[in-house]
């Protein structure tokens, strides 16, 4: 698995990582025995940066990898994130106090002492940045975490944050359906070095092998209420997706793994962070790494799927709480 560099200060990591919220149950059922599976192909895969939170399955997720980790001699880079509390309502705390309690509760739960990326998870307006960035900066030279991330922020959060404590990574959806990270945030991540780590970067399954089936979401899913699955938005971007899919299955690509491709080529300081629960699904990524377009498989990517194709937000209202919105 090709490496890249996660921030100016932190390891090298698998160019592509393993998101972990699947292990939760948020894209439908699983079980420990197949999310175990998931994580030692991931480790035959050479896939070691493994990105979690203490709120997917309020510990659930950390727990599958903390009980997977204490029976591996694998070096994994670990991620895990802070600052949603679940609702209803939905809010957030990015306290000292707050986030050296979860920090406590996530180390716990992973069974380990350090984590190399600690995130917060949502911004909490009644915190100044700079006074997280402080907080971070703390636990960074008291050995608990080794370096800070933000999720779903603007460029002008991360420059404001970085002048206080070095942000070692970003973590925004990015994918071929959600470009708002190319208004200005891919450009902050490489003018300060920060990694730039896209979630859900195959679309929340829609960007796979067989087209998806909504009729088959599960309650609690989180897809069943967002706009981008619900008709007409589906039919529409089911149809452009099928399109996308023909060609480059016809060029011997997985679907996952050009998409994949299609990010990693994007910039240099990108880590996507596709989830999954299933060996198979993680397997079809695996070519990513090695497929080169050429100018003619941009140029008809472009056309298949241009800036602004999907039909629908990629959040409904209530899914949008706490996301930073810049443009």
């Amino acid at each position: 698995m090709m490496k890249r560099q996660l921030g100016t200060d932190g390891p090298q990591v698998s160019a592509i990582g393993l998101g972990c919220m699947s292990f939760a149950g948020f894209f439908g059922p699983t079980d420990e025995a197949t999310s175990q599976d998931c994580l030692a192909a991931a480790v035959e895969h050479g896939i070691d940066f493994w990105d979690t939170s203490n709120v997917y399955g309020m510990g659930v997720s950390e727990q599958v990898i903390g009980r997977f980790l204490k029976g591996s001699d694998a070096q994994i880079t670990l991620a895990t994130k802070v600052g949603i509390i679940p609702g209803p309502p939905r809010r957030f705390d990015n306290t000292e106090d707050y986030i050296r309690s979860e920090l406590d509760g996530s180390l716990s739960r992973l069974g380990r002492d350090r984590v190399e990326l600690y995130y917060i998870h949502r911004r909490d307006p009644e915190v100044p940045v700079e006074q997280v960035a402080e907080t971070m900066g703390k636990l960074i030279e008291e050995g608990l975490i080794g370096g800070w991330g933000l999720s779903e922020i603007s460029p002008a959060t991360l420059r404001q944050a970085h002048e206080v404590v070095p942000v070692r990574a970003v973590q925004n959806e990015y994918s071929l359906w959600s470009r708002q990270p190319e208004l200005g945030l891919i450009r902050a991540c490489e003018e300060l070095g920060v990694a730039f780590v896209p979630f859900s970067p195959l679309a929340r399954g829609m960007l796979g092998e067989r087209p998806l089936d909504a009729s088959g979401f599960r309650e609690g899913d989180f897809r069943r209420a967002n706009p981008r699955f619900t008709e007409p938005n589906l039919s529409h971007n089911q149809r452009a997706i099928a399109a996308f899919r023909t060609y480059v299955q016809g060029r011997g690509w997985t679907v996952s793994a050009a998409a994949l491709a299609w990010i990693l080529e994007r910039s240099p300081n990108a880590i996507p962070i596709p989830g999954t629960r299933s060996r198979a699904h993680l397997e079809e990524w695996l070519g990513a790494t090695k497929i080169r377009f050429t100018d003619e498989d941009r140029a008809e990517i472009d056309r298949l799927l241009p800036p602004g194709f999907a039909h629908g937000d990629r959040y409904s209202y209530q899914q949008l709480v706490g996301v930073e919105r810049y443009c």
